[in-house]
């Protein structure tokens, strides 16, 4: 009788173990599929030949939401670039995490158009090694560098731009806690650690996530004057004067996943949702919905007030993964408080960022991190991000 309640001791503290581990841990890796509406009328943005293009690539199975958004944004805040989200097809780009996006054109449609990208950046595809690569995608890259094509890997977007070739011989980074596995899988270029861009000629690469703004910074500054580029640095209000080059290649320790899986087991796991509106910053929604699902949440979503896309700062459509009244949320993320309220009547914790203009936007949800969840937590968020 005694092992008998043994073994349904275990048994159950197993399955509380699981039980509260699966969602959070499920929440962080999948990446959501799409069940909406596909009847988006094919539009052609606008192009400007006296610009300079920057042509930033998704795959519709799966794409870094930072990695591509960050980019996206610096680059268009230059006001010197046409600047497009390209992908296979004309159709939702599914986002790691929580949103999903349009892009502005397909590769043929891009092709046909007869536009050619002076600079083409490669966020993270959900593709580590060769076999995961999209030839697609491989070839598009291929077909349009040049020796005058600027070319940025970000994060681990490093293993597309090692498959196409271009990176051989030439230095490459990766996030740090990815970085000896897709090591492995390319030999060919020179992989290098401790930076957070490594560049070869106009061949650039950064290290993890959250590194998307130094190499954008730097490409910027090299490609359309340091003038342009401390006029975005003080926009986006990154705290260095110049992109920040100094990097530790610091993995998860087994201490920073112990506690992250502590925090799950033994605090608030949260519902959350983050507000999208018309003209909304991408930088902004990009680095809260990225920083925040790093905190193992039970969920996270990007919510409309009625459910219906939205049209960001720079013309992206973005569908929410929901709306508001869907259900009860923890934590209300308001990033742009334009056409949106709290109810008063509802205890609902709100976390406002119109209040926050003059801090970088990473900082500040890293130090909110840190008030709720401890300085432990909070490094083992910023080694996720490769923010060290």
């Amino acid at each position: 009788m005694k092992r008998l309640i043994i073994a349904l001791s275990i048994t159950m503290l197993l399955l509380f173990i699981f039980a509260r581990l699966y969602r959070p841990l499920h929440e962080v890796y999948s990446v959501p599929a799409y069940n909406g509406a596909n009847n988006f009328p094919p539009t052609q943005p606008l192009y400007d030949s006296a610009k300079k293009t920057v042509a930033v690539i998704a795959n519709n199975d799966g794409t870094e939401l930072f990695d591509m958004l960050a980019p996206f944004y610096l680059f268009n805040a230059t006001g010197k670039a046409n600047v497009y989200i390209v992908a296979k097809k004309h159709s939702p780009i599914r986002m790691k995490k929580g949103v999903f996006i349009l892009p502005q054109f397909t590769f043929s449609g891009m092709d046909s158009a007869g536009i050619k990208p002076d600079v083409i950046v490669i966020p993270f595809l959900s593709a580590t090694d060769s076999s995961e690569q999209d030839p697609v995608i491989i070839e598009w890259v291929k077909k349009h560098f040049n020796a005058s094509t600027v070319l940025l890997s970000v994060c681990d977007g490093s293993a597309t731009a090692a498959a196409t070739g271009i990176f051989d011989g030439k230095l490459l980074t990766a996030h740090s806690s990815d970085f000896e596995s897709i090591k492995r899988n390319f030999k060919k270029p020179v992989w290098v650690k401790d930076k957070a861009v490594v560049k070869t000629g106009n061949l650039y690469s950064t290290a993890g996530v959250s590194n998307a703004s130094e190499g954008s910074l730097l490409v910027i500054g090299d490609f359309f004057g340091k003038e342009t580029m401390e006029r975005v640095i003080n926009e986006i209000h990154y705290p260095y004067p110049s992109p920040r080059m100094s990097h530790e290649s610091i993995t998860l320790s087994l201490s920073d996943k112990g506690r992250m899986i502590s925090k799950v087991l033994f605090q608030s796991n949260k519902n959350v949702a983050v507000v999208i509106g018309d003209g909304m910053s991408e930088f902004d929604l990009a680095a809260v919905m990225d920083v925040y699902n790093r905190t193992l949440p039970y969920s996270i979503k990007s919510v409309s007030v009625d459910g219906r896309p939205i049209k960001t700062k720079f013309g992206l459509t973005v569908i929410p993964t929901g709306k508001l009244s869907d259900q009860q949320f923890d934590e209300i993320h308001v990033i742009d408080s334009r056409g949106w309220h709290p109810d008063p009547n509802k205890s609902t914790r709100v976390l406002s960022y119109s209040d926050q203009d003059n801090h970088y936007i990473i900082d500040i949800c890293l130090e909110r991190i840190r008030s709720l969840y401890g300085s432990r937590f909070e490094q083992a968020v910023k080694r996720s991000l490769d923010f060290n």
